[in-house]
């Protein structure tokens, strides 16, 4: 029963609502804090996830860091160990406890990673791995280049990206690796290995994206510094970000800011190369013109030099072209001018219009017509004509001709011709050709001429 009287007192929050209107603080507050203090409670039951506390002289702390996480550590850090820490502050609503979710634990100080990456590096460098004396020099145009990354990382994403752009022709060959975690140190050691027998890359670029010195440590490792050290390929290091700096970068023959970087570091540019094949093309064709300009000179020279007894024959081939060409021309321009006078004639007519003029004209044009036909016949009988004399005169020298008069040619067995009685004895067959055939004759007597 309803009895009208209303509760005047503040909404009380659920503990469900106070824990979780407090984690939402918190994480809003504390994006991400660095902790350090003495490391307490350590545990790590099966499901790989550490608890531990924090604490200092006055104060404690709940700490959470999952495996996700922990399993990035190369050591497993000891009670007692004061630490520096880093993570998120939050609240685990269940029971209320005020915590940090570690994502990354280092011992107080320098740090451990720090400290062994100083050590390595001061022993690689007393051992001379550093030494610009032993770097190979890259190829300044690589023939085909190796990539050692991740298969599905973005730094393989950026480095064909950037050789896409510049010079797509380079073929690239990926030896996939991990590069992250326990067994990225020896994948990446491999992976270098595969590549210099594989033997088809003459440059090889050797990284990964960015992340933290826990994420980018196998490029820290001694055993990836030696394999880079002896690998008979030039190598490129391209870890991180260019504020990222690894062993890697020290020991390989050329360090690269970041993967994209390196792509452009030993690739060519496209664009650089067509210009300088334009520049090329052009001096190798002026050069090729002022040599065939030379050639044909010196072609010039030696043909006027040469003195070929067919050439007197051709010129006189020529003059006959000419002649030949100078006749058609002037039946041309006579025919020309006579198709003119003809054509102003017509004009004429069709001004003045008389049937007797008309007439007239075409007799006249009929009349010059007759005589330039009989013009033309009679140049071309004079030229028939002189060339027929030609030909007797030639017929008159003729050695048939003379045979034709009555003479004989008179020829030993031998072929030899007998212009000598007295090169004949009695006895000897003779040949003698005469205008119509040969006849074959034995000598009887030989009379010499005195007698």
């Amino acid at each position: 029963m309803d009895s009208g009287f209303q509760d005047s007192r503040p909404r009380a929050l659920s503990v469900s609502e106070l824990n979780h209107q407090a984690r939402h603080l918190l994480e809003a507050s504390f994006m991400q804090v660095w902790v350090e203090g003495e490391l307490s409670g350590f545990s790590r039951p099966s499901s790989g996830h550490w608890y531990f506390s924090l604490k200092d002289r006055k104060c404690q702390i709940r700490c959470a860091m999952f495996r996700s996480f922990n399993q990035r550590l190369r050591e497993i850090p000891a009670e007692g160990e004061q630490v520096r820490i880093r993570g998120k502050v939050t609240l685990y609503e269940n029971r209320g406890d005020f915590q940090i979710i570690v994502e990354h634990i280092e011992p107080a100080g320098l740090g451990a990673l720090q400290q062994a990456f100083e050590e390595l590096k001061r022993k690689l460098q007393q051992e001379g791995l550093f030494d610009i004396a032993r770097k190979k020099p890259l190829p300044t145009t690589p023939r085909h280049i190796g990539v050692i990354t991740s298969s599905t990382g973005a730094a393989i994403h950026d480095i064909l990206t950037v050789l896409a752009r510049r010079c797509p022709a380079i073929p690239v060959t990926l030896y996939p690796t991990a590069v992250q975690g326990k067994a990225a140190t020896a994948d990446i050691v491999r992976a270098i290995a595969r590549a210099a027998r594989h033997g088809v890359a003459d440059v090889l670029i050797i990284g990964r994206g960015g992340g933290s010195l826990e994420d980018l440590w196998c490029f820290n490792e001694e055993a990836v510094a030696r394999a880079i050290a002896a690998c008979p390929l030039p190598t490129v290091s391209a870890v991180g970000h260019e504020v990222d700096v690894t062993i890697a970068d020290f020991v390989a023959d050329l360090r690269a800011p970041t993967p994209s970087a390196a792509a452009e570091k030993i690739s060519p540019d496209q664009n650089d190369w067509l210009r300088q094949l334009g520049e090329r093309e052009l001096r190798l064709a002026g050069a090729a013109s002022r040599a065939l300009k030379r050639m044909q000179t010196r072609l010039e020279h030696l043909s006027a030099r040469l003195r070929d007894p067919r050439r007197e024959l051709l010129e006189k081939a020529q003059r006959m072209d000419e002649l030949d060409l100078r006749l058609s021309k002037a039946v041309g321009r006579r025919l020309e001018r006579d198709r003119v006078r003809a054509m102003h004639l017509t004009q004429r007519l069709a001004m003045q219009s008389p049937v007797r003029q008309l007439s007239d004209s075409q007799s006249d044009v009929r009349q010059l017509a007759e005589r330039l036909v009989r013009a033309a016949r009679e140049a071309i009988t004079r030229r028939r004509e002189r060339v027929e004399h030609t030909g007797q005169t030639l017929n008159v020298v003729s050695p048939l001709a003379t045979l034709g008069r009555g003479y004989a040619i008179v020829q030993q067995e031998n072929g030899e011709i007998v212009r000598q009685a007295t090169s004949l004895q009695p006895g000897d067959r003779i040949t003698a050709r005469v205008a119509s055939g040969e006849l074959e004759a034995n000598v009887i007597s030989v009379n010499s001429g005195s007698q």
